[in-house]
């Protein structure tokens, strides 16, 4: 086994064990590779395993910290169904029941930010114009962050919907004020991949940037122009979420197998 392999071994085993504890900080490079007898770039590969693991955040100058990797894997039911909560508003495949309580990490926002390549070309803008973005962090309660969802509308959405820039939309959220604008109702397609996340969502999820994400994108598409106008970006730690879905018999896979006509 190579010597960094060793070395992976070593430290995961002993944040298994609680000698390094969830929050604490490792030492540092030097001191690691005085304590194994490595140089530094053996260190570095060790490390670069266990950030990948997620196990590690490195962050510069701030230290080796180690990670909460106790973290449930939580289960999405995908189906497709848009439900209706009487207290939230619309709701469609989740990680969570309706009665599980969740808390909100920060403060959520409303403003105008450089709209994304894959965003803009949903709302087909031009890439880097300023839309409207609605954003909160969000986990099951008492969990480390699990999830950002960040929203943005349509330039002509917030014409008509002038109450979707405020941070409270009131019941049944922004997506009952576009509906009451004229654009109910509202139909969806959902896209997901996985990929590594930015710098900026890794350090809201507190991962590694070397973490991938899995990334669940709502497209909402108005009934009276037939245009997109909301696109939501769900990102969610990789390890803390697994997809399920019942598959269904097509009639061409009926049982018993028909016979072949001849």
């Amino acid at each position: 086994m190579p010597r960094y392999e060793q070395i992976a071994d070593d430290l995961r085993e002993r944040i298994h064990s609680g000698e390094y504890a969830i929050g604490s900080t490792l030492p540092t490079y030097a001191e690691l590779a005085e304590t194994y007898s490595v140089g530094r770039g053996v260190i570095s590969s060790a490390l670069g395993v266990l950030e990948r693991e997620g196990l590690l955040r490195i962050v510069k100058r701030a230290g080796i910290r180690v990670l909460d990797w106790r973290v449930q894997r939580r289960r999405i039911s995908r189906g497709q169904h848009i439900y209706r909560d009487p207290r939230r508003g619309y709701v469609g495949p989740a990680a969570a029941s309706p009665d599980e309580p969740w808390d909100t990490h920060g403060k959520p926002s409303a403003g105008y930010e450089p709209a994304p390549e894959r965003v803009a070309e949903f709302l087909d803008v031009e890439p880097g114009i300023a839309v409207l973005r609605r954003r909160r962090v969000t986990s099951p309660a008492g969990e480390p962050a699990f999830q950002i969802v960040d929203t943005w509308l349509a330039p002509s959405a917030v014409r008509d919907a002038p109450k979707v820039a405020e941070p409270s939309t009131g019941p049944g959220g922004y997506l009952d004020r576009l509906e009451e604008a004229g654009h109910g109702p509202m139909s969806w397609r959902e896209y997901g991949r996985s990929r590594l996340p930015s710098r900026e969502e890794a350090g809201l999820l507190d991962i590694s940037p070397e973490s991938p994400v899995f990334e669940l994108v709502w497209v909402g598409t108005s009934h009276s122009t037939e245009r997109v106008i909301e696109v939501t970006v769900r990102v969610i730690p990789a390890d803390r979420v697994e997809l399920v879905s019942d598959l269904t018999r097509h009639e061409t896979a009926q049982w018993p197998v028909r016979p072949v006509s001849s």
